[in-house]
Parts: structure tokens; C-alpha cells; sequence
């Protein structure tokens, strides 16, 4: 088995292409503790290796993100072994698909124009977003649009969280985007 690494923006993240479905069509999973990784034996074993502060499993790939005093050249070569012993080992990504975090879900219900305007703005973020953020090595989905303020709120996940880069990704590219699109849009925050 060959797995391939590609860099991310975030300079702690390294993202792992094993060349095989990882969360597939069910994902993507983001585990920011060892704790919130029960439901995955991968990330687990993951986790198992010294300094890997979180966790994110893509359709194909999956981003490790390391502490910031941490060396790629101890964690890089830990990670690949973990990785490699799952798949080689058969076994499962999740153990529990139900109980690991996939989407946030948005439980407001919107009425109307804003009803209009969230679905824009989740198909915008679904269709150019996403896309090239999980080239990137991570995500970023829609938690909550306010209409009265315009405010759009997104999170972060896998290379995303925590990237130098984000601020920037998040006002000049996502921001720009959904306010030329989406008139009522006036700015957009990550929730954290």
C-alpha cells in the first residue's frame, strides 16, 4: 500500500492520501480530541500518535493536524504507520457512523425570503466551497445565517481549523463570493 502526502496551507497539517475511500460519501468526519474519535478506530490509531492534535477523514483522504511545537519529521512517519496498519489490518473507518461528527446540523427553521437565501447561500458554499477546500485538505459547511444582520456563520474543519491562511480564505474568497451572489449577505464568521 502507498500512501501519498500533500502540504496544506496550515503549516500543522499534513494531509494523507491512502488511494482508497476513507469516510466516503457518508463524510466528512472532523475529531478536534481523541475523545470525540470513539466511534472511529482510524482516527483512534491516529490519535495513538505522539502530538496529533485532531483529526479530519475526507471522502479519500484524511488531515492530520499536529501541535505547533511538534516536528513533521517525528509525527509524518508515525502517521503513515497508523494509517497504513488500519487499512491493512481491514478494519472499519467508523464503527458507529450515527455517533461520529459529520455535518453540523442546522436545526433553525427559516420562513421565506431568508429561507430563499439560506439555500443559495448552502449551495454556493456546497458547490465552489467545498470543492476546493477539500483539496486543501479540509471543509467548511454552514452552521446559521442571521437575516437581520447578514451575518453568515461557517465552521472550519480539518486544515481549515486553525490555518494562519483562514481569516484570509474566510473575507476575501468566502465572503466575497457570497456577498457578489447573495446581496443580503453583509459578512461571514467562523464559529469556533
Amino acid at each position: 500500500m502507498f500512501i501519498q502526502t500533500e502540504p496544506t496551507p496550515n503549516p500543522d497539517t499534513i494531509k494523507f492520501l491512502p488511494g482508497r475511500e476513507v469516510a466516503g460519501a457518508s463524510g466528512p468526519f472532523d475529531f478536534p480530541t481523541p475523545e470525540s474519535a470513539a466511534s472511529s478506530p482510524l482516527a483512534q490509531a491516529i490519535f495513538g500518535v505522539d502530538d496529533v492534535e485532531r483529526v479530519f477523514l475526507g471522502a479519500d483522504f484524511v488531515s492530520i493536524s499536529k501541535t505547533e511545537e511538534a516536528d513533521w519529521a517525528h509525527v509524518k512517519p508515525m502517521a503513515l504507520a497508523a494509517i497504513m496498519d488500519h487499512f491493512v489490518a481491514g478494519l472499519p473507518v467508523l464503527t458507529d457512523a450515527s455517533a461520529a461528527q459529520g455535518t453540523p446540523a442546522d436545526d433553525t427553521v427559516y420562513e421565506g425570503e431568508a429561507a430563499e437565501i439560506v439555500e443559495e447561500i448552502k449551495e454556493l458554499i456546497d458547490t465552489r466551497v467545498r470543492p476546493a477546500v477539500a483539496q486543501d485538505g479540509g471543509d467548511i459547511v454552514f452552521d446559521r445565517f442571521e437575516p437581520d444582520s447578514g451575518v453568515v456563520h461557517l465552521h472550519m474543519r480539518g486544515a481549515c481549523a486553525g490555518c494562519p491562511s483562514s481569516t484570509y480564505t474566510l473575507k476575501q474568497g468566502i465572503e466575497n463570493m457570497l456577498r457578489a451572489y447573495v446581496p443580503e449577505v453583509t459578512a461571514v464568521e467562523a464559529v469556533l
